[in-house]
Order: C-alpha cells, then structure tokens, then sequence
C-alpha cells in the first residue's frame, strides 16, 4: 500500500502473532460473499470493528496477566530478600560455631596432654614411694652394734643364713648421700 501503511488484515495478524494467541482471523469477506442486502462497506466496517474490540480484549487480558506477574515477582523478590537475610544470619551462626568448635578442640587437645603428663607424673610418684619404702626397711631381730664397722658385709653373711635365700645379683650397696 501507498505511504508504507500495510494491509488491514497483515497488520491485525500481526498484533495477534505478536499477543500469543493462537487464533487467526480472517479478512473481510470479498464484495461477492456478502448477503445482499447488506452493504459491502457497512459489513466490513462491523468485521473490522469486532475484530478491534476482540484484539483490545486480548491485550487487556495479557495486560491483567502481566499484572499478576508483576504482584508475583514483587512478592518472590521479598521472599527472596527475606531468605537472603535468613542465610547471612545463619553463615554468621555457623562461623561462630566454628570458632567454638575450634576453640573446643585446641582445649582437648591441650587436656590430652595434661592427661599424659599426669599419667606420667603418677606413675613416677608411684615409683618413688615404692623406692622410699624400701629405703626403709628395719630389722627388729639384730641388737645395736652388733655389726661391727661395715653394716653392709654384716647383712651380706647373716640375711642368707637367717632366711635360707641366695642373693643374686650379690647385693652392691652404696652409701646414701642425701
């Protein structure tokens, strides 16, 4: 067409491509189709008036829906907002779980080895009790200054005879400087 207008009827399936729907319309009937007692101006002009009602129904309707989706969106964003806000606040509570697991473990850590040490210490406590006791071992039986000059060969003689036991290794004694 003159004036780089296009026809009626490309235009109209156009804006219905356009909308989405899957109807088409036709273009008015040709001069020889129409009934005769009705003018062919007068019915093309109620064709294309019914189908320019019809596409502004389509578009009030895609234009609801997008409204919809609007209301949709803007409610998904604040409930996205608000989950966003939910797992900053639960990274925080984690890092801080982490520390105190952290903190946690160096504090086991540090009493596995106080235990060890204890353990260590005990059995040489343990230990120097025994050796203590046996430091103090008293003969009830001898009379005082009956050994003489050296105690330790006096015991050597007399304790084998008195109890019927040999000694081995021969005993070594060392006097005590303490």
């Amino acid at each position: 067409m003159p004036g780089g207008r296009t026809s009626g009827k490309h235009s109209i399936d156009k804006a219905i491509t356009f909308l989405g729907s899957p109807t088409t319309f036709a273009s008015p009937s040709p001069a020889s189709e129409v009934h005769p007692t009705t003018p062919p101006s007068n019915m093309a002009d109620q064709t294309q008036g019914a189908t320019m009602d019809h596409i502004l129904q389509e578009i009030s309707a895609v234009g609801r829906i997008l409204e919809g989706m609007d209301n949709i969106m803007a409610s998904l964003t604040v409930e996205m907002k608000s989950m966003c806000l939910d797992i900053a606040g639960f990274q925080s509570r984690v890092t801080g779980l982490e520390q105190r697991v952290t903190t946690v473990e160096a504090h086991i850590t540090s009493s596995q080895d106080r235990d060890q040490e204890l353990i260590y210490l005990h059995s040489k406590l343990i230990d120097l009790e025994d050796r203590s006791r046996r430091d103090n071992v008293s003969f009830f039986v001898f009379p005082e200054k009956i050994e003489g000059a050296d105690v330790h060969s006096y015991l050597r003689e007399t304790l084998p005879q008195l109890t019927g036991l040999t000694f081995y290794p021969p005993w070594n004694f060392k006097e005590r400087m303490d």
